[in-house]
């Protein structure tokens, strides 16, 4: 077990990287492109964002082997200590059931130099689980990681599995799970576990995974993002969340300003929600240049589909200019 002050991600916002495959080479699984993961992270960094999450849900984990997980993590640090971001934060997410696999892959993210890991909830067999076994698998999994974890509820891509906030509560404990991502709409969850009085707010640190979502959630008392949009239009997503936790008093000025903010985020949120993984690698490509329209592997590659992007072109087109004016 870690030692009993495992410290949580300082607040901020993070991105939830996607993964960048090399689609122009032949077959039907492309090999990873590292070069231009690198690229990415650092075009990042540079812009402010707090840390990444490597082989999240947006970096399509599931679909790489383990040897692939490590090469990403072990590429992306590299290129941002050679530029300067020294002990720069690096979240590595898991996606399998297994405790033993589960813990495997915390410590081969932690030999990779990742800080954390970002856990996700067990949800295959969702309909048949207690909180009381939620409990337990996450405890066996942070007695065993060598590294801190956060507990990442995606319901999603989880058989829309229930954590309770009681379990939040329970979990908050364990000297080595230190925070939370919950991808899901639900304010009043994300209200209760970050203002649970039994809940330690120096050791335990609520993000939301909604973008959509930020000026709210940093209202009642959460830490920050872990969102998609964020890689694409970096600077935006950081303005608005340094808008809503400066010091200064919160006049009228300054509110207008997080709304109008937040409105063109909460805009461009809708191609995330709608399109996930898909939608994020064409915006990163066509915004960004990172990448190919269809960046995906099997069964993603198709990506949105043709005119699908012109949806979005308005609300693309705002968060383009704000990131430029920034």
């Amino acid at each position: 077990m870690a030692a009993p002050h495992s410290l949580p991600p300082r607040g901020g916002i993070y991105v939830p990287v996607p993964t960048f495959f090399d689609t122009k080479q032949p077959g039907t699984v492309p090999p990873l492109d590292l070069d231009t993961q690198a690229a990415h992270s650092l075009h990042l960094a540079r812009s402010g964002i707090h840390g990444l999450v490597l082989l999240g849900s947006t970096g399509e984990a599931v679909h790489l082997t383990r040897a692939e997980r490590t090469s990403q993590i072990k590429h992306v640090r590299a290129a941002l200590e050679e530029a300067g971001f020294k002990d720069y934060p690096l979240i590595a997410g898991t996606a399998t059931n297994g405790i033993e696999e589960t813990v495997e892959l915390l410590k081969e993210a932690k030999e990779a130099s990742a800080q954390w890991g970002l856990v996700l909830a067990p949800g295959y067999f969702a309909g048949a689980v207690s909180q009381e076994g939620i409990e337990g698998w996450f405890r066996a999994v942070a007695d065993a990681s060598p590294i801190p974890i956060l507990i990442y509820h995606y319901p999603g891509v989880s058989n829309n599995l229930v954590i309770s906030v009681s379990t939040y509560r329970v979990l908050s404990h364990h000297p080595n799970i230190v925070g939370a991502k919950l991808s899901h709409g639900d304010i009043s969850i994300h209200t209760q576990i970050a203002n649970d009085p039994a809940i330690s707010r120096t050791h335990f640190h609520v993000f939301t995974g909604m973008g959509q979502q930020l000026f709210p959630v940093l209202q009642v008392g959460c830490f920050g993002a872990i969102d998609g949009l964020a890689g694409i239009f970096p600077k935006v997503l950081v303005h608005l969340y340094n808008l809503v936790v400066g010091e200064e008093p919160m006049d009228k000025k300054r509110l207008d300003s997080i709304r109008a903010v937040q409105y063109r985020v909460s805009r461009a949120e809708g191609l995330i929600e709608k399109w996930g993984t898909v939608g994020i690698k064409e915006a990163v490509s066509r915004c960004l240049g990172f990448g190919e329209v269809h960046g995906g592997r099997l069964p993603l590659a198709r990506g949105m589909g043709t005119g699908e992007w012109e949806n979005w072109s308005e609300a693309m087109s705002e968060m383009a200019n704000l990131e430029a004016a920034l």
